[in-house]
């Protein structure tokens, strides 16, 4: 946040005022411009007189509009810092309000001159403002002058917090899913990491819950752009698009049922349902971009990770060959590619053929799972609690003991 130190005995204000307007009105001559100026200037400290602070604002923001094109960089910076200080002056937060409204959208009318320091404009607005939901309207219009402006790297790093920003703000489901979207697209058309885009479509896909059939049908697209970039990404094992009611209204759509069917493969069969799959639709498969030997390399993987969820621990090494549809050299060489891609701890076994695994990734983590995590917390509780009690106990007897000692040597 930018605090504004007077260095002189007139206001910041009047005196941006004064700047701007003999900037503005300079190439009219004195005898033009010395009238107008001083009629902005006194209208300028009336609006501070009577608390009119919008109206302060607006005269403010329109004339630096005029000379916008003509300051330095520096030197805008310093009249917008004094302009955007003027709503911590507002009598009220709806006062606030209209007034980063205004500045907010002035700024943003001209995307293509000095993108940059407008969004940083808005960034110190957003900063001086108190109420959430001023804050919120803020970072909106930033989000959508950025990619009207083609900088959307200067706000893309501000993606990592929204989750703590979501809490502050406080907003409904409908400006979570167009927020969602929103980044989505940024992220994608940047070529972030596909984890990233990934992560902010399955949170817009969350939003849908309990909707009517008309609204849930606005996601349909993006339910299966989601389905297909979960396919294609060599990096991800695990995810809950199955249970999102936006993506499992595709299992009875006339153009998309297969698509779904596809995803349900991923994450709850293995590689032989997918080569049935591929061998019936392999037009289909190719229409998405989606490649079949990708494709035979991911399954394989999340095959043997399905293998690891066998209550015994054990996999034999026949069963990997089998379900991998590999030969018995290549056993070992997917158990470590699996290793390697988190998906497996474990370790070989090659006297008796088998794999003893520690730990496996579940390729869907839903209810069952959320309620088997509880249990397990919930045993590991009582047992430190056990532990804890037991060494408290100890303690005591000890100390009992200690002073009965100390007691009797008396």
């Amino acid at each position: 946040m930018t605090t504004i130190v007077p260095i002189s005995e007139e206001d910041p204000a009047l005196a941006v005022v004064r700047f701007t307007g003999e900037l503005a009105w300079a190439e009219a001559g004195p005898e033009v411009a010395e009238p107008q100026v001083t009629t902005l200037y006194v209208e300028a400290q009336d609006c501070m007189v009577m608390g009119r602070w919008l109206d302060l604002v607006s005269l403010m923001v329109t004339s630096a509009e005029l000379v916008f094109s003509r300051v330095p960089e520096k030197d805008l910076e310093c009249i917008f810092t004094v302009i955007c200080n003027l709503v911590t002056k507002a009598q009220s937060l709806d006062e606030a309000l209209e007034m980063a409204k205004f500045i907010s959208a002035r700024i943003t009318q001209q995307p293509n001159d000095k993108p940059a320091l407008r969004l940083k404009i808005l960034f110190n607005l957003y900063n001086l403002l108190e109420n959430p939901y001023s804050r919120y309207l803020v970072y909106t219009k930033a989000l959508h002058f950025a990619v009207n402006a083609k900088v959307p790297e200067h706000i893309i790093p501000s993606f990592k917090n929204m989750d703590d920003f979501l809490k502050e703000w406080n907003v409904g489901t409908l400006e979570q899913r167009e927020l969602f979207l929103t980044i989505y697209n940024i992220l994608r058309e940047n070529k972030s990491t596909g984890k990233d885009s990934f992560n902010f479509l399955t949170k817009y896909l969350a939003t849908f819950s309990g909707e009517d059939a008309y609204t849930m049908s606005e996601a349909k697209e993006e339910a299966v752009r989601a389905i297909i970039e979960f396919v294609k990404a060599p990096d991800m094992f695990q995810c809950d698009l199955l249970e999102m009611p936006a993506v499992a209204q595709l299992e009875k759509d006339a153009k998309y049922a297969l698509v779904y069917q596809l995803l349900k493969i991923f994450l709850t069969q293995r590689l032989d349902a997918y080569l049935d799959f591929q061998a019936a639709n392999s037009t289909l498969l190719k229409s998405y971009g989606l490649v079949h030997e990708d494709c035979i390399t991911k399954m394989r993987l999340m095959s043997l990770a399905d293998l690891g969820t066998d209550e015994s621990g054990e996999i034999p090494y026949a069963s990997i060959k089998d379900t991998l549809r590999i030969t018995d050299d290549e056993v070992e060489l997917w158990i470590v590619k699996a290793i390697t891609a988190k998906l497996l701890d474990c370790k070989m076994d090659q006297m008796n053929q088998n794999v003893i695994v520690s730990r496996c990734t579940e390729r869907v983590f839903g209810m069952e799972h959320w309620n088997t995590l509880r249990s397990k917390l919930g045993m590991w509780r009582s047992n430190i609690a056990n532990v804890t009690s037991t060494i408290q106990t100890n303690k005591w007897s000890e100390e009992g003991v200690q002073a009965m000692q100390s007691a009797l040597t008396r």
